[in-house]
């Protein structure tokens, strides 16, 4: 059975190139042979992360990000059962968003900065969706 998971979580500091491929690395590495796919999203201090694969993986991956000293304040957002994935194409695709139109946050928020403790997770999938179809996404692996 497929699942989609959406979370979100801040970091003490503000977020570095290095810690940005440490990640992705780690994915590249991890995340095929589990058979997950998703998308990091990231702006300043806030992580927004999209997981899908096999409900197993996922919920294990997401019980190993909650205890990751780099994630703090970890909260669910969204999960659900999926017939099929939206980020198929990547072990983990990424997207800076301070480096977007901030009107594309607009679409899904009431500010133009990534807040997703103060919208729904319903917003967050879609803007999640909208970044994908917009070919803003960088990828790795």
């Amino acid at each position: 059975m497929l699942v989609r998971l959406i979370y979100a979580s801040h970091t003490q500091e503000a977020i570095s190139g290095r810690l940005i491929e440490d990640i992705l690395s780690q994915a590249q590495v991890h995340n095929p042979t589990k058979g997950i796919t998703g998308l990091l999203c990231y702006s300043r201090n806030t992580f927004v992360q999209v997981l899908e694969g096999g409900r197993d993986e996922v919920n294990r991956l997401f019980q190993l990000l909650a205890k990751d000293p780099r994630h703090q304040d970890v909260t669910l957002l969204s999960y659900e059962e999926i017939v099929e994935r939206r980020y198929a194409n990547w072990a983990m695709a990424r997207v800076a968003l301070d480096k977007l139109n901030m009107s594309l946050l607009l679409r899904y928020s009431d500010q133009a900065q990534l807040d997703p403790f103060t919208v729904s997770g319903e917003s967050t999938a879609r803007l999640l969706e909208a970044l994908a179809e917009a070919g803003a996404l960088g990828t790795r692996g």
